[in-house]
């Protein structure tokens, strides 16, 4: 088999629990096209681009196909994940090409449909479920160096954005238990995994149900100011819980989440308190907003004001000094007019992110926007309106960086820089990329002997020059977390 992945780090995650499953039922993997019996393309629906993209991929997989059927060397093509749940005829029936459609929730089904499409049929399972979390199937990882790993915690969203098709190739919010979750990063920690990221459409709302005596807990408060399509839910064991007991795993493992919604913030939150205190848990959080408008925003259906979001981040800000703060933002939604695109413009400049996603906005059957809505900016509005969101963002990015300059940063070793074999690339607490040389340096614990820097290391670099992507620097020494939280 041969897997290919799109789209986002949840994919990523897809490919790996599928993998674990073809593997367990005797499929040996390769990385040679022209190896392969069957070629599997873990897809995305996010924007239409993504979806262009699979449709050019298989035009050029047509013609390997009819070779093979001339060779008598049969191929099979599949389609998993959020494009195969949106498009399921439509793939089927375009030009015949593809011999099997699976869904998200239907990756336990690949055998079965492989065996179906082994005697000529096309085989689709894209029933989506309430209840799978693939709790059971540990993922085989198969991301670079093996330093950093993501473990999902939950799958799809009852948040219902109405430009968002998620929960409609997604389907409805469920969480995995707890303790399969700390199984999972237990074993990344002894297999030397320096740091995991908790993945999931909608962290915060994370709820385990599979602990009896916990399913009477009081349902969860907003952040002040925001509210949800949804009713909350009571019962259960939450986000908070989940990631104090992962960051007590391994006091040398960095601990992430993405992606968290603003709304599940609440002022007394744990989960601030839990990232300020644990050296281990990034200071860094990812708060979506979208628009920095609010007559956008109620269009969204994102249940917050511009006031309300510019809220949380101040208080953000003050429980944990020094975060860094990143965000997604969509230009040209559905009746934006210039004043407010420049309400978003000035949101980027207030808050000033360290790291951003910048899109134009992309109609999607099924949606609410699709039903209810204008996709009425017109695309060269669009394109201009994103080209100056991510002008503005760079330059903030730029002075947000700038700094760090002078400073000493702990920073991850992931491996060689891409652009020199001199230069080692890791990031720091932040999440953003820092470059410094491979040389030999002392290790903090006082050993005489000077060491060279390993991928899965830390690394203390005092911060030399920043742009809006990157910091440059040079290596002080070798440490580790605990030491270095120590020293701060």
């Amino acid at each position: 088999v041969y897997l290919e992945t799109y789209g986002c780090q949840m994919n990523v995650n897809d490919t790996e629990i599928a993998w674990a499953i073809l593997q367990k039922n005797g499929y040996a993997r390769t990385k040679d096209l022209d190896e392969a019996d069957v070629i599997l393309l873990v897809t995305c629906s996010v924007r239409e681009k993504a979806e262009q993209t699979i449709w050019n991929r298989l035009r050029q997989l047509k013609a390997l196909k009819v070779r093979r059927q001339q060779a008598r060397l049969p191929l099979r093509i599949g389609i998993l994940g959020c494009m195969a749940e949106r498009l399921k005829e439509e793939i089927l029936h375009r030009e015949k090409l593809v011999d099997i459609v699976a869904g998200p929730d239907a990756y336990r089904d690949l055998p079965r449909l492989l065996a179906v499409a082994e005697s000529g049929q096309q085989a689709a399972n894209v029933l989506l479920s309430l209840d799978e979390t693939y709790a059971d199937i540990l993922p085989v990882q198969t991301s670079a160096g093996g330093t950093t790993a993501f473990v999902s915690i939950m799958r799809g969203c009852d948040n219902m954005c109405s430009y968002c098709i998620v929960p409609f190739t997604r389907g409805r919010e469920r969480s995995r238990p707890i303790a399969s979750i700390l199984q999972e990063v237990r074993m990344l920690s002894d297999q030397g995994v320096k740091e995991v990221t908790l993945l999931g459409q909608n962290v915060n709302s994370f709820r385990d149900m599979s602990e009896v005596q916990f399913q009477s807990a009081a349902a969860p408060v907003l952040s002040r100011g925001f509210s949800t399509v949804y009713k909350a839910k009571p019962g259960g064991l939450r986000f908070a819980h989940l990631l104090d007991q992962v960051s007590r795993i391994d006091p040398e493992m960095r601990i992430r989440f993405t992606s968290p919604h603003p709304k599940d913030f609440p002022d007394e939150a744990s989960v601030l308190q839990l990232i300020q205190e644990r050296h281990n848990i990034c200071k860094q959080l990812h708060l979506p907003a979208q628009s920095g408008s609010t007559r956008v925003l109620e269009a969204m259906r994102r249940g917050y004001t511009r006031e309300a979001y510019l809220e949380l981040v101040h208080h953000v800000r003050e429980r944990i000094p020094g975060v860094s703060l990143s965000s997604d933002f969509i230009a040209g939604f559905c009746g934006e007019t210039e004043e407010d695109h420049q309400q978003t413009v000035s949101l980027l400049r207030e808050v000033r992110y360290n790291v951003g996603f910048l899109f134009a906005y992309s109609m999607r059957q099924k949606t609410r926007a699709y039903h209810r809505l204008q996709d009425d900016v017109p695309a060269d509005t669009k394109k201009r309106r994103l080209e100056e969101l991510i002008t503005v963002f760079r330059e903030e990015a730029a002075r947000a960086n700038e700094a760090m300059v002078g400073q000493s940063q702990l920073v991850l070793v992931e491996g060689p820089s891409k652009r020199s074999v001199s230069e080692l690339c890791g990031r720091n607490d932040s999440n953003i990329k820092v470059i410094f040389p491979d040389a030999e340096t002392e290790d903090a614990a006082g050993c005489k002997a000077l060491v060279r820097a390993q991928p899965g290391d830390y690394v203390l670099v005092k911060v030399t020059s920043a742009s809006s992507q990157t910091l440059k620097g040079v290596l002080l020494c070798r440490t580790t977390l605990s030491r270095a939280a120590a020293c701060h």
